[in-house]
């Protein structure tokens, strides 16, 4: 599974934080990004996951030994059952099927709310924060805005660029499609929140990951 620290090359990196820079250049508001390599573990479907496989495997061994009996069948589902769990782990992405969809959608959100407040973006002088949030094992985007930018942006506005971006780290386009994201944010901030006289960076326009301090 690809890690949130070497996600972005350096390159892109800094293409991201230059893209920030730009959008922010326009606007009040601030424009934080955050990529993490899980939202979960979702321990529940790793255990669900390896029951399942070891007692599939089991019935395909005793099938195969002509030994099909339940004393035959429960030591194999215990015998298989552990190295199918470190399977589970090795490999997160085998667990998505077992959480299932509604469980990824709102797992996502709760850790970007989360991180919302751990890296302090709900300080901002006029509650414009945004954070763009990057879930890299469910392959899933929420962007957060405060209250200051909710009473003027619709929501919807905001799912609509996080559609778009998840759809470009599916497609293997992470940075193209996080640019054109920070840009468009930008865009909007733009014509609700135009710059102030005093205005200073809130914001680290680096991206965030787990192991970033808060600003």
């Amino acid at each position: 599974m690809n890690k949130a620290d070497d996600f972005f090359t350096p390159g892109e990196r800094e293409r991201i934080r230059a893209a920030v820079a730009e959008s922010e250049r326009g606007t009040s508001g601030e424009i934080a990004t955050m990529v993490v390599d899980a939202s979960d573990s979702y321990r529940e479907a790793d255990i669900l996951g390896a029951m399942l496989l070891s007692g599939l495997l089991s019935v395909i061994v005793a099938v195969a030994v002509h030994h099909v009996t339940i004393w035959s069948y429960i030591p194999l589902v215990v015998l298989f059952y552990f190295p199918c769990r470190y399977l589970f782990r090795l490999v997160p992405r085998l667990k998505l099927p077992f959480a299932g969809r509604l469980r990824l959608a709102e797992t996502v959100r709760e850790r970007a709310v989360r991180a919302f407040y751990e890296k302090g973006l709900y300080r901002t002088r006029g509650e414009t924060g945004i954070l763009i949030f990057i879930s890299l094992l469910e392959h899933k985007v929420w962007i957060l805005g405060d209250r200051g930018i909710n009473e003027k942006i619709s929501p919807d506005f905001w799912r609509k660029l996080a559609s778009e971006l998840a759809d470009g780290l599916r497609q293997g386009r992470a940075c193209d499609a996080l640019v054109a994201v920070i840009s468009a944010c930008g865009v909007e901030l733009a014509a609700h929140f135009p710059p102030r006289p005093d205005d200073v960076n809130e914001l680290r326009d680096e991206i965030l990951t787990d192991s970033s301090s808060s600003p």
